[in-house]
């Protein structure tokens, strides 16, 4: 029995059906016209989402929606931490090996087929949705949708892009903060994209960003958020995210990271996927540019500063339910367990 499997037995107690010992999502409503239970499982990388998503799927009777950006692609596999093949077999995964490199996975192409995959398993097949990743703008277009603006100009653009690379972003940010202080008070000085898109749709709608801002967010569930915040560094008896994130890091490079970017660039060229990182930095090796063992220290502290940012970005999201562990701990699922039944005895229709 692998870990993941074993904390499940830690939790397993009662409410089980006699036949198939998982519960539908009927069962998992604390009235007939409650709205069905979606569990969101957020937190940075190797902070053991998956793990903490295995056990509770196997304890509720869930299916895992994928909310990662780099998992969608097929053939991207040493780099992303997927979930192995035995584990898909246990448990269904939807989104997970969708498309391929060359084809960009916009946050709403996500959010759509996330949303019909919702209703397939909630409301049609009576089951527990558990949506799992650290990609945070595909966890937002799920849930509030996005801002539909103006179309693209790019002769502005262009303008704009001049301006910034003689005086800075921070120049864009002073003009974004004339144009819509609201807005640019939520875009950081150096996000150039950011900044420049805000100044566009507000020359375009002759309004302020913060005022035409109209989203769609989703409606027919109640969200339970549950948060992961393990400690960053290594404590007594206890290991850290950071001493995690470094072990992962040189294990992708030691199954062989280079040769599978070998493969996908001579399928599909240098495409933005593989931008991301790991792939980022074995690309290096293979230009010549890093030794392995540089790259694998590069790709490390990529990491760590990845999952700072995901911890800022993730600490916006509404009425989480923070657990400070590692989800593949059996306090960890414990705790979240605990979660679930409370959310599903309430019934509470504001959970997220």
């Amino acid at each position: 029995m692998d870990f993941s499997a074993g904390v499940v037995a830690v939790v397993e107690t009662g409410n089980r059906d006699q036949g198939t010992g998982i519960r539908d999502s009927r069962q998992l409503r604390s009235s007939p016209n409650a709205e069905p239970l979606v569990v969101i499982l957020l937190g940075p990388t190797g902070s053991g989402k998956t793990a903490l998503s295995l056990a509770l799927a196997e304890r509720f009777g869930g299916e895992i929606v994928n909310c990662d950006s780099v998992a969608v692609y097929r053939g991207m596999d040493l780099g992303t931490a997927k979930p192995t093949h035995e584990e898909r077999a246990r448990i269904p995964h939807h989104l997970i090996d969708v498309t391929t490199p060359d084809k960009p996975f916009t946050a709403g192409a996500y959010s759509r087929l996330a949303r019909q995959l919702l209703q397939e398993i909630a409301v049609r097949k009576h089951r527990m949705p558990i949506v799992t990743g650290g990609t945070g703008l595909y966890l937002r277009a799920l849930t509030e949708g996005l801002f539909a603006g103006p179309a693209r100009q790019e002769e502005l653009r262009a303008r704009l892009r001049s301006k910034a690379q003689k005086r800075g972003s921070a120049w864009l940010h002073r003009l974004l903060k004339r144009l819509d202080a609201p807005t640019a008070q939520r875009i950081h000085a150096n996000d150039a994209p950011k900044l420049i898109r805000a100044i566009e749709v507000c020359v375009a709608a002759r309004r302020p960003m913060s005022e035409v801002i109209r989203r769609d967010p989703l409606i027919g569930f109640r969200l339970l958020r549950i948060g992961l915040n393990p400690p960053r560094e290594k404590l007594p008896h206890r290991e850290g995210l950071h001493e995690r994130l470094n072990q992962r890091c040189a294990a992708m490079f030691a199954a062989g990271l280079v040769e599978e970017t070998r493969g996908l660039l001579a399928q599909y060229g240098e495409v933005k996927a593989l931008d991301s990182l790991g792939y980022r930095q074995a690309r290096c090796v293979l230009a010549g540019t890093m030794s392995e063992q540089d790259a694998i220290k590069a790709a490390q502290q990529g990491h760590r500063n990845f999952a700072k940012r995901q911890m800022t970005w993730f600490r916006r999201e509404p009425e989480v339910k923070w657990i400070a562990g590692f989800g593949d701990e059996a306090e960890t699922v414990r705790a979240a367990a605990e979660l679930v039944e409370s959310a599903i005895a309430t019934g509470d229709s504001d959970l997220g």
